[in-house]
C-alpha cells in the first residue's frame, strides 16, 4: 500500500505544478498618476509619524485618545481577529483529524411472533480515527495564502481607518480654531459697529447725516450681530462631533488660537508607486485581489481527485473482561482517490464566479490606485491655491481697510460721500476678514488631506 500512495502521489504532484497558478501582481500604471507632477525625489511626508506633522500638544493629546477610544478602530481591531482566527484555521488543515470514540451496544435477537429471546449481547468499543486529506493539487495551500490574504486584508483596512481618524480629528480641531477666530472678529465688528450708531446719532444731531444713516447704522450692527448665534452653533456642532470621534459625552473641547499654529515646511509627495506601499486602501484592494486570486486556484483545484487517508485502531470484545486486553486489539488502515463526475455543474459555476469575483477585485485594485492619485492631486493643488488666495487676501484687506477709513472721515468732514458708502465698505472688510481665516483653514484641510492622500498616519 505504501508503494501504491507513494506512486499516486508522485504523479499526481507532477500534474499538480501546472493547477496552482503562482501570483503576481496585476500590471499597473503609476505614470502622471499625480496631475502636473513629475518629481523623482522619493522623499515624502507619507513615512513622517503624524506627532511630527503636528505641532499642538492639545491636538496631538486628542488624536492620542482617538487612537485608544475610537469604536471604529475597535471595530477594525475585531476583524482582524476574526481574521486571524480563519487564518489559523487554514494552517490547522494540512494536519489529520483525529476523532475517539467509546461506546457499549447491547443486542438481543428474540424468537418469531414474540415467544422469547434466543440470544442476547453485549459489545464493548473504544478507539481512536484518524484521517488526512494529502494535499497533491495544493488546495489546502491556496486556501491558507487565501485566508493571510484576508488577514493582511483586515490589518490593511484597521491602518486605514487609523488615517481616516487622524484625518477627521485635525479637521474638527482646526475647523473649530477658525470658527473661534471668525467669533472674535465678528464680536470685535459688533462692538465697532455700535460705536458707529453712536457715532450716527451724534452726526445726525449735529445734522450732519440724516435719520436714515442712523437707521442703517444700527441695521449693520445687527448685521453682524444675527451671524453670532450661527457660528455658536456651528461651533457647539463641531465640538459635538469631535467628541464622538474620542468616544466622550457631549462638551467643550480644550484647544488653542489658529495663530499659533505652523504649517510644515516641505511638503514632498515622493513619487506615485509608494502609493502601493504606503496607502492602505491601495494594500487592502490588492490583497483582495490575492485573496480572490488564490479563492480561483481553489475552484481550479475542485476538479481533481482528493486523496484521503484513514486509520483506526481500539479496542472491542463482547466480554467486559476482556474489554482493553491484547485479544481485544483492533487496527486498520485504509486509502481512497475521490474523483468528482458528475455534481450538477457546481464545480464549473464555482470556478466561473471565482474568476469573475477575481477580475472584478483586480478592476476595484486598479480604481484604489487612480482614485489615490486624484486625492493626492487636488489636496495639493488646494494647498497651492490656498497659499494664493491668502496673498491676494492680504492686499485686499489692506485695500478695504483704508476704504472704511477714507468713507468714514468723508462722511464726518464733507458731503462727498453718503452712509452707503461707508456700509458698503464695511460689509466688504468684514466679509474679507472671515475669507481671510477660511483661507488659512484651507490650508490646513489641505496639508491634513494630502498627508492622508500619500498614506500617512499608520506608521
Amino acid at each position: 500500500m505504501k508503494k501504491y500512495i507513494g506512486l499516486i502521489i508522485l504523479l499526481t504532484m507532477l500534474v499538480s505544478c501546472q493547477v496552482s497558478k503562482k501570483y503576481e501582481r496585476p500590471a499597473i500604471d503609476t505614470k502622471n498618476l499625480y496631475r502636473d507632477q513629475h518629481d523623482t525625489d522619493t522623499v515624502t511626508i507619507a513615512t513622517m509619524p503624524w506627532q511630527k506633522l503636528f505641532n499642538d500638544s492639545l491636538l496631538i493629546e486628542l488624536i492620542t485618545e482617538g487612537l485608544q477610544q475610537n469604536l471604529d478602530l475597535k471595530i477594525a481591531v475585531e476583524h482582524i481577529n476574526a481574521a486571524r482566527a480563519n487564518f489559523k484555521q487554514s494552517k490547522a488543515a494540512f494536519l489529520p483529524d483525529l476523532t475517539g470514540n467509546a461506546a457499549i451496544t447491547q443486542s438481543k435477537l428474540a424468537y418469531p411472533q414474540g415467544f422469547g429471546i434466543i440470544s442476547s449481547s453485549t459489545q464493548y468499543d473504544v478507539g481512536l480515527t484518524a484521517s488526512w486529506e494529502a494535499d497533491i493539487w495544493g488546495k489546502l495551500k491556496s486556501s491558507k495564502r487565501s485566508a493571510l490574504a484576508g488577514l493582511l486584508q483586515t490589518e490593511e483596512a484597521r491602518k486605514a481607518v487609523q488615517t481616516q481618524l487622524i484625518s477627521e480629528i485635525a479637521n474638527n480641531y482646526f475647523t473649530l480654531l477658525a470658527l473661534d477666530e471668525q467669533l472674535i472678529v465678528l464680536e470685535k465688528t459688533v462692538a465697532n459697529r455700535k460705536t458707529d450708531v453712536s457715532t450716527m446719532k451724534s452726526l445726525k444731531a449735529a445734522n450732519i447725516v440724516t435719520d436714515a444713516a442712523e437707521v442703517q447704522s444700527e441695521a449693520n450692527q445687527y448685521a453682524a450681530e444675527v451671524a453670532i448665534p450661527r457660528l455658536k452653533r456651528q461651533i457647539r456642532e463641531t465640538e459635538n462631533a469631535m467628541n464622538v470621534l474620542l468616544v466622550r459625552k457631549a462638551g467643550s473641547v480644550n484647544r488653542k488660537a489658529l495663530e499659533s499654529q505652523q504649517l510644515p515646511f516641505d511638503l514632498n509627495i515622493g513619487i506615485p508607486a509608494q502609493l502601493l506601499q504606503n496607502r492602505p486602501d491601495v494594500k487592502q484592494a490588492e490583497y483582495a485581489f490575492m485573496k480572490a486570486f488564490e479563492t480561483t486556484n481553489v475552484a481550479r483545484q475542485l476538479f481533481y481527485p482528493s486523496l484521503n487517508i484513514t486509520a483506526s485502531s481500539g479496542f472491542t470484545s463482547f466480554s467486559f473482561k476482556d474489554w482493553i486486553t491484547p485479544s481485544g486489539l483492533f487496527a486498520n488502515v485504509a486509502a481512497g482517490i475521490t474523483q468528482p463526475i458528475f455534481n450538477k455543474g457546481a464545480n464549473k459555476a464555482r470556478l466561473t464566479t471565482a474568476r469573475a469575483a477575481q477580475q472584478e477585485s483586480a478592476y476595484l485594485f486598479q480604481k484604489s490606485l487612480l482614485k489615490a492619485g486624484e486625492e493626492v492631486s487636488n489636496a495639493l493643488f488646494s494647498y497651492q491655491t490656498a497659499i494664493e488666495q491668502q496673498n491676494i487676501r492680504t492686499k485686499q484687506l489692506q485695500s478695504l481697510q483704508k476704504s472704511v477709513d477714507f468713507t468714514k472721515k468723508l462722511l464726518r468732514y464733507s458731503s462727498a460721500t453718503n452712509y452707503t458708502d461707508v456700509l458698503t465698505s464695511e460689509q466688504n472688510l468684514l466679509s474679507a476678514q472671515l475669507d481671510n481665516i477660511g483661507d488659512k483653514l484651507q490650508q490646513w484641510q489641505a496639508v491634513i488631506s494630502l498627508y492622508r492622500a500619500l498614506g500617512g498616519g499608520w506608521q
